[in-house]
């Protein structure tokens, strides 16, 4: 009778442990460029957002050498690359991604702003990703 209940709870305990998984329905490859994406705008958001060539330099590891060339050769501008928006927002949240292939994907991120008023805007940019390595880099980004 004992043995019976040990293995009753043991198999209760599975079940309960198994049924609380959250299965990942995307691939390996679209979770790494999320997180990729999602270290870059935790960087930008955290750090000083305001268009300026060193505040690009310190975004650089993040960025693909042509979308990095082409930021730098853009000269002055107001609005952000990173948030296509000249007012900061005051969050972001990582959205889906659709992998392109073995080494693209497209990440989509919301931006928030909340106004004093209580009003929220929000908008949605594609981050598109490219695997380099082992790292996903960001190579445009677009709304």
């Amino acid at each position: 009778m004992e043995s019976a209940l040990t293995a009753f709870c043991l198999l209760t305990f599975y079940l309960c442990l198994s049924a609380c998984s959250i299965p990942s329905l995307e691939s390996p490859d679209c979770a790494a460029a999320r997180d990729g994406v999602k270290e870059f705008y935790s960087f930008h958001f955290g750090n000083d957002m305001s268009v300026s060539s060193d505040n690009l330099k310190a975004r650089q590891r993040f960025l693909t050498p042509e979308f990095f060339g082409t930021l730098s050769s853009q000269g002055d501008t107001s609005v952000d690359p990173f948030t296509k928006a000249d007012t900061p927002p005051k969050t972001f949240k990582i959205a889906k991604c659709i992998q392109e292939g073995s080494d693209k994907a497209d990440v989509a991120v919301q931006i928030y702003w909340r106004y004093e008023t209580g009003k929220v805007d929000q908008r949605e940019l594609h981050v598109e990703t490219i695997k380099s390595g082992d790292t996903w880099l960001i190579n445009k980004v677009s709304n």
